[in-house]
């Protein structure tokens, strides 16, 4: 940090996330109305039981609506493959839901991309390093070769694929451009997160494939990280506030590894999230946060909403105000979660709240978790459009 810190005084203007972008499907599911033809489904196949949790699960998972590139899924349970309670034989395998996953994937992402280098400012040409994320499929040539294609970024871009880390590596990726761009003053990140979750659905009807099945959501987010503006020179002034990035911190609890497993099957990604994930965060965050930020509090967080649950005990576990995780339940209520998207959909909630509330800058943290157990914290500092040319240092 020290070092970083260094170069920054030096060059003068500290990293800053300068725009952003989302993207999702147009096919929109309403959690009520997908619980009633879930379970009316179970039901007419002699799953009673599964039927009963199934309302029960999407009831209480927080979420009223999502969107999905899988059209079938907005119909009849009977009449898609991919709903829960179908037929393992007839559900589709792993090979069909990839086709679709390159079909759809790029398209979201190329939008979420350019809508984050219009509100930046950043023309595509400026951009020296590509960093996409997904967990939800791959193929190759992969999409960051694509994306550079679509985007006519320079043929020298440096592209770095983050895949198959999960809800926490949109932060990952933040991080990481955080450190190349502190690295190199000429230097500009575009990150580009895209996943397709509810191509994952289990055919399964037990518990654990309803509870994945009840809150998971597709969509595609994109931030441009480089040096903040300095208010001065042609095309600098903003109407959006940016958030000064500092130096991140993560950390495994290798003890909790196996209470979030993702692994590839014959009918696509199977998912594991143990019941005892809010219970694990309670136990570990607090000393992985006073070793990144001893004594400090946060003025506003940026909780990524893996499910109510998290949120809630995250809520609990540092006594937070119902206003300050507002913009994470409103995320989740919205889109679902996303995976490695849905951070970038809180931040994104959270400029345009703070803007709207006016005052002068503010210290908060962005938080995410994933598989390992994995914690991602990063420091951000919000900063007002019109004292951008006073942007604070670390």
């Amino acid at each position: 940090m020290e070092r970083d810190r260094a170069r920054e005084n030096e060059w003068g203007r500290p990293v800053a996330l300068l725009g952003f972008g989302t993207a999702v499907p147009e096919c929109r599911l309403d959690q009520r109305d997908t619980a009633a033809r879930l379970a009316e489904g179970l039901e007419t196949r002699g799953r009673r039981d599964q039927a009963r949790w199934a309302r029960r699960i999407f009831h209480q998972s927080g979420v009223e609506t999502r969107y999905t590139c899988e059209r079938s899924l907005s119909g009849p349970a009977s009449e898609s493959r991919y709903a829960p309670g179908t037929e393992r034989e007839a559900a589709p395998h792993t090979s069909e839901r990839m086709a679709l996953y390159r079909e759809h994937a790029p398209i979201l992402a190329e939008h979420a991309a350019r809508e984050a280098l219009a509100d930046s400012g950043v023309e595509a040409g400026a951009v020296t390093h590509l960093l996409t994320v997904s967990c939800t499929g791959m193929y190759l040539p992969g999409l960051d070769a694509e994306l550079a294609h679509r985007l006519e970024l320079r043929s020298g871009v440096r592209r770095l694929p983050l895949t198959f880390l999960g809800c926490a590596a949109g932060m990952t990726a933040i991080r990481t451009a955080r450190e190349l761009v502190g690295a190199d003053e000429q230097a500009v990140a575009l990150i580009v997160c895209v996943e397709l979750c509810t191509l994952h659905t289990q055919p399964s009807g037990d518990k654990e494939a309803l509870y994945a099945a009840a809150f998971f959501g597709d969509g595609a987010a994109a931030c441009i990280v480089g040096r903040a503006p300095s208010g001065s020179g042609r095309g600098e002034r903003r109407t959006e506030g940016t958030f000064i990035v500092s130096e991140g911190h993560s950390e495994l609890a290798s003890e909790a590894a196996e209470a979030m497993r993702w692994t590839v099957g014959d009918n696509g990604f199977d998912l594991f999230l143990s019941p005892r994930v809010p219970e694990l965060l309670g136990h570990y965050v607090p000393d992985m946060l006073a070793r990144y930020a001893p004594g400090w509090t946060p003025a506003w967080w940026a909780i990524h909403p893996g499910g109510k649950g998290i949120v809630d005990a995250m809520q609990k576990l540092f006594e937070l105000s119902d206003e300050q995780v507002s913009i994470s339940r409103e995320v989740l209520r919205e889109y679902g979660n996303m995976s490695s998207v849905t951070i970038m959909f809180v931040l994104r909630g959270l400029r345009e709240r703070l803007r709207k509330r006016g005052g002068g800058p503010s210290e908060g943290l962005a938080v995410a978790f994933g598989p390992g157990l994995t914690a991602e914290l990063l420091r951000l500092t919000y900063v007002p459009a019109d004292e951008q040319a006073e942007s604070p240092r670390e």
